[in-house]
């Protein structure tokens, strides 16, 4: 796991320990002074380390004589995406992120993954899963195996992957075991909050019980989904259709083995041969503008379903984001077997 701390280093270290820093960074090698409250002070390479030796400093300087002092970096839920795609189209390919405070809170690292959106993910994991008794009676199913690790974790880590670091996750089913997989998130340089549902509230009910996200966008997926959608498109379609909530559409076709009739009343217009017709499904994975979210009625029963019928009726735009990459919902045990074999074979 690459914790961000490996590329922070504290202003009183001396330049042998940032030398030995550098060195176990490899190709990574690019430090960030801090002080004792983790403040960004500036930012530290080979290359610099070497200009200053060129110009008379020596090992015992203070490595605040050697730093590029206004070094590149973001605010937490003060970017915008473009940002972030100029910053990567650029090379800039490992910087810090800062809070309010400057104080860094994470290091992005375009060689490990693919994006930094400013989103929110809610995680929604308090079901029984009762389908998968008796494997759900001791186990909540988001912490079941698929492969080497329990299925809610291969959603965080492909959330991780395109810097999506504020994570919510909505617990009820034997919830203690996840928030003690999970704990705070530090392990994996996110941020894990929970919320209990006393009562299970629906597929969108636990959004109210959430009043401090960061960002002014938030994704809500269910926890029991195998799957390598592309985060970063769904992202910059919704940007780029102005919409106010998407929902994720599996395609589903059904074939139809007889000839159709095309009618108007009683009256025969055409025939269609053993037609194909496509559908699309409701995927789980749903993205919104933050306001979205205050729609959503205090601790009651509300589904995703019924979310987007009140923003159809007041208007708001609602969109369906066709996924074309692999997915499968976890609820059965055909399912649970098949998703064992996939993730050999499926690239996530």
């Amino acid at each position: 796991m690459n914790h961000f701390s490996r590329h922070l280093v504290h202003k009183n270290a001396s330049v042998k320990d940032a030398l030995k820093l550098l060195d176990l960074l490899a190709s990574d090698a690019i430090l960030f002074l801090v002080d004792d409250a983790s403040i960004l002070i500036g930012s530290l390479t080979d290359g610099d380390l070497r200009r200053g030796f060129l110009k008379g400093l020596d090992f015992d300087s203070p490595l605040e004589s050697y730093i590029q002092k206004n070094p590149k970096f973001i605010q937490q839920g003060k970017y915008d995406i473009k940002e972030i795609i100029k910053l990567r189209e650029k090379y800039f390919s490992i910087f810090p992120v800062v809070d309010i405070n400057k104080q860094v809170i994470n290091v992005v690292n375009f060689k490990h993954q693919r994006s930094y959106l400013p989103v929110d993910a809610l995680i929604m994991a308090g079901g029984r899963g009762e389908r998968l008794k008796p494997l759900t009676d001791k186990v909540p199913k988001p912490l079941l195996l698929v492969g080497d690790k329990p299925i809610i974790e291969h959603n965080i880590d492909r959330l991780r992957s395109y810097g999506i670091d504020d994570v919510w996750i909505s617990l009820k089913y034997l919830g203690v075991n996840i928030l003690e997989y999970f704990k705070d998130g530090s392990e994996k340089s996110i941020r894990i909050k929970y919320v209990w549902e006393e009562d299970a509230l629906g597929t969108a009910g636990a959004l109210s019980l959430i009043d401090d996200f960061f960002h002014d966008y938030v994704l809500m997926m269910n926890s029991d989904l195998l799957t390598n959608i592309d985060f970063e498109d769904l992202f910059m379609y919704f940007l780029d259709q102005d919409a106010d909530f998407a929902v994720a559409c599996i395609p589903y076709q059904v074939n139809v083995p007889y000839a159709v009739m095309e009618t108007s009343g009683n009256r025969v217009l055409g025939f269609k041969e053993k037609p194909t017709y496509t559908h699309f499904s409701n995927a789980g994975i749903y993205l919104m503008k933050r306001e979205v979210v205050s729609k959503v009625p205090k601790g009651e029963v509300f589904n995703a379903t019924d979310l987007m019928e009140a923003l159809i009726k007041e208007g708001k735009k609602v969109i369906s984001y066709p996924l074309v990459g692999y997915w499968l919902d976890i609820g059965k045990h055909e399912d649970y077997q098949k998703a064992q074999v996939d993730i050999k074979q499926i690239k996530f």
